[in-house]
């Protein structure tokens, strides 16, 4: 009798098991089939220009692309099955758009600057139809649905006071009411929920606060709490910081928002007000999983850091770190947001980061917006004009992700298809802006021929600076200019060093068997009288035998080589720089003349001479 309780305990145990096992799998099929409704490409496939500096860019319910720059400027663009379509252009203010919102429908759209003026756009028809004078410079705005006539409204909050103000886009210009007391600080966010007609806004002291339109402004009917101590709304005024930016999920469950104050992105229960996810993506945080380099979907070359992280403290500090945002996808399964590494798009359920966008590319990317496909009313003027069928409904499932990047006059399009690099007149940045007069007349001009003339070889050890002979050799000093500007030799290694000899360095590869011309193929060698290897600090081409020259080069350190002329190109001497030529000469070098401590080259700076 004893062994049965005991059968049926290992019975139960297994099934636990299987039954665990069998979940696992539903839920990994399940992010698969979601992530497919994702955009999956590390690199941007398109991107189009502003004039100035993009700052925002939103994606509206009705299949509209709205982006805005800091002077002022908003254009539209239609997506379409395959990317998008430019619509229309407005030079909406004088000054930088301080504040920007669209309605949960789509069809509305509206901006504010510190001229007082807000600007309220119909996005179907494509067209500016109201001004709103505020009277104040507003600090944020946010469309709601008056629960009095059901109307759309727009609540602007005053950047000098807690006062916020509902406008009838197309009443009077007097607001429709005056909301105060909600706040006792000016409100910096603000944010609609209309399943139960709510508003959560944020103020400049990181308090967040949930209130109905109608007074006396309490807590909506269907939230789990009372008392704001039962929640974690405290959390930005505990933690000394303000967010930036506040956005529900599709469902209105969950809001997220980000801080540049700590860089962490907090996700929060509606109902509930608690704290439901916390990532951080500080340079303090990144640095560490660096350090680690345990995941290799998280690390990063050395010097590449370094940039990236110059770059990080410089956005969070100025105002552009201000359009830092972080989206939902549509079913709310995951949360996508922009970071120091790239786009990261995290599973909320798992807690894991499933993909990462656009790591390899060199931007610091802002401000984000997600297109995953919706059924298309063709309605619009531009739809009328073009379909048999405007009251046809089809579906467009071309998943996209739109982002800015910091100081970056352009936006940037990342889909599932990466960018097509086989054809050279195919160019994934589109150049849709007119020149202006002075580049017009500077095209105009006959280019002049840039010659390279020195270069400064920036090492780990310290700089070599270099006279170039593009009279003598024209092809070596070009190949190795060209690699210079474009970064090919950026952290490429002395694979070979050789006492009284000589350094050479150019292989990416680090072993002496890398590396190609800028044309993708070996070219001839330069040979001439003018040019011996005579004297020390010589700079000349490695090869594998004649006209095999590619990326590398040496810099001789012995007085004399003559063995070497009409072998080896010489297309550069040193002037300055000789004891970082010998502190690289005296490295403890292994069997195969390899140093032992890798001694990096940094960059190299050409010095033109048009």
């Amino acid at each position: 009798m004893q062994d049965v309780p005991a059968k049926r305990s290992n019975d139960g145990a297994a099934d636990s098991s299987v039954s665990v096992t069998k979940k696992r799998a539903v839920s990994q099929l399940q992010e698969a089939k979601a992530l497919e409704h994702l955009p999956c490409a590390k690199m941007y496939e398109r991107s189009y220009m502003h004039r100035d500096i993009v700052d925002r860019v939103c994606v509206t319910q009705t299949n509209f692309v709205i982006t805005t720059s800091v002077d002022g400027h908003v254009k539209f663009w239609k997506k379409r099955d395959k990317g998008i379509e430019f619509v229309k252009h407005f030079r909406a203010h004088l000054q930088a758009i301080i504040a920007q919102a669209q309605s949960i429908d789509g069809q509305m759209f509206a901006t504010a600057s510190t001229d007082k003026l807000i600007k309220v756009f119909d996005v179907v028809n494509f067209d500016m139809f109201g001004i709103i004078s505020a009277q104040c410079v507003p600090s944020a705005l946010c469309w709601i649905k008056d629960p009095l006539d059901q109307s759309m409204c727009i609540a602007v909050a005053d950047s000098e006071s807690p006062a916020i103000y509902i406008f009838d886009p197309y009443g009077s210009p007097e607001p429709k009411r005056t909301i105060r007391g909600i706040h006792r600080q000016p409100v910096r966010l603000m944010a609609y929920n209309p399943v139960v007609e709510c508003i959560v806004s944020v103020d400049r002291g990181g308090m967040v606060e949930y209130w109905t339109i109608e007074e006396p402004h309490g807590l909506p009917s269907l939230v789990d709490f009372q008392l704001k101590s039962q929640t974690d709304l405290y959390e930005f005024k505990k933690n000394k910081c303000v967010p930036n930016s506040l956005v529900f999920s599709a469902d209105f469950e969950l809001f997220a928002c980000t801080s540049t104050d700590d860089s962490i992105v907090r996700v929060f229960k509606f109902s509930t007000g608690k704290l439901y996810r916390k990532y951080d993506e500080s340079v303090a945080a990144t640095s560490a999983i660096q350090s680690i380099g345990e995941n290799g979907a998280f690390k990063l070359d050395d010097m590449e850091f370094g940039r990236r992280m110059a770059v990080e403290n410089e956005a969070i500090k100025s105002p552009a770190g201000a359009g830092t945002n972080a989206v939902f996808d549509n079913g709310g399964r995951f949360l996508i947001f922009s970071s120091l590494l790239g786009i990261k798009i995290v599973n909320l359920a798992t807690n894991k980061v499933v993909r990462v966008l656009g790591k390899p590319e060199p931007h610091r990317f802002i401000n984000i917006a997600l297109f995953q496909g919706s059924l298309e009313q063709t309605t619009s003027r531009i739809d009328l004009a073009a379909s048999l069928n405007p009251g046809a409904q089809r579906n467009i499932e071309d998943p996209t992700l739109f982002c800015t990047a910091f100081k970056k006059n352009r936006f940037y399009m990342f889909t599932r298809d990466e960018p097509d690099h086989s054809s050279q007149d195919n160019t994934r940045d589109v150049f849709n802006e007119k020149p202006t007069r002075e580049e017009a007349s500077l095209a105009v001009e006959p280019a002049k021929k840039q010659v390279a003339k020195s270069a400064v070889i920036r090492t780990t050890l310290g700089d070599i600076r270099v006279k170039l002979f593009p009279e003598c050799a024209p092809k070596a000093v070009t190949n190795f200019a060209g690699h210079s500007k474009n970064g090919y030799y950026n952290s490429v290694i002395f694979h070979r060093v050789i006492k009284r000899f000589m350094i050479q360095t150019g292989d990416p590869l680090g072993d002496g068997t890398g590396g190609e011309s800028i044309w993708g193929k070996s070219f001839e060698d330069e040979f001439t009288p003018k040019l011996r290897h005579d004297q020390p600090y010589t700079v000349s081409m490695a090869n594998a035998g004649p006209g095999t020259n590619g990326s590398q080069f040496f810099i001789t350190t012995v007085e004399s080589a003559p063995w070497l002329d009409d072998k080896h190109t010489v297309f550069g001497r040193v002037t300055a720089g000789m004891d970082v030529v010998h502190l690289i000469e005296s490295a403890k070098t292994d069997k195969q003349d390899k140093p032992f401590d890798d001694i990096s080259i940094l960059n190299i700076q050409i010095q033109y001479d048009e």
